[in-house]
């Protein structure tokens, strides 16, 4: 499938936020990317215009192409409970997001190359398919022949991830999926009641 390989850092700028993490370049200029970019004169935005760039946002942030998002956020909305907080669930426990939080990767592009590559393993099995919904209770490890890649072991080394809803040992490179996070738990800056008005309409 199609992914977005242009530069990140003019995605960061139009967003107003390292949404890939820390970017120098990014550090240097927050402004929106293009001509008048640094101009202090803003066009007032409609309603749907901040709808769709939270949607934008959040889409970028976890590396889903138009009609993954949108089929992430079909099923989100049959879900019990609220749509928001669904559709957020269901980002954070796709199986290369689960690889990235683990700090088993230092990116989300790197932790889908890694199960792109068969380097991971959920339950014992091989799973290659980065979208492949992590359940609470499965385990999450890097494959025995896999573990003296060099950059899984800089990404274990210098990682500081710290979630309460997973469970990682750095020894053996291996954890578990406690349970969902609460919406409180999942520190990406998204507004998702304005993806869910957006879809909505």
């Amino acid at each position: 499938m199609a992914r977005y390989i242009g530069p990140k850092t003019k995605i960061a700028r139009k967003f107003g936020e390292a949404i890939y993490g820390d970017d120098k370049y990014f550090d240097r200029r927050k402004y929106s990317p293009g001509q008048h970019g640094s101009s202090k004169r803003r066009k007032s935005v409609s309603d749907y215009g901040v709808q769709l760039k939270e949607k934008q946002k959040a889409k970028y942030t976890y590396g889903l192409l138009e009609r993954q998002f949108r089929n992430t956020f079909k099923k989100a909305s049959r879900k019990e409970g609220v749509t928001g907080e669904n559709l957020l669930q269901a980002l954070e426990s796709r199986l290369d997001n689960v690889v990235y939080r683990m700090g088993i990767a230092k990116t989300r592009t790197q932790a889908r190359q890694f199960v792109g590559h068969k380097h991971i393993l959920v339950n014992g099995d091989i799973v290659n398919i980065p979208s492949f919904q992590v359940r609470p209770g499965d385990e999450v490890e890097v494959r025995e022949r896999s573990k003296s890649m060099d950059p899984i072991q800089e990404a274990i080394a210098g990682s500081n991830n710290d979630f309460a809803w997973i469970q990682f040992d750095t020894k053996v490179m291996k954890g578990k999926l406690l349970e969902l996070p609460a919406r409180e738990d999942i520190p990406e800056n998204i507004n998702e009641q304005l993806i869910v008005e957006l879809y909505s309409k």
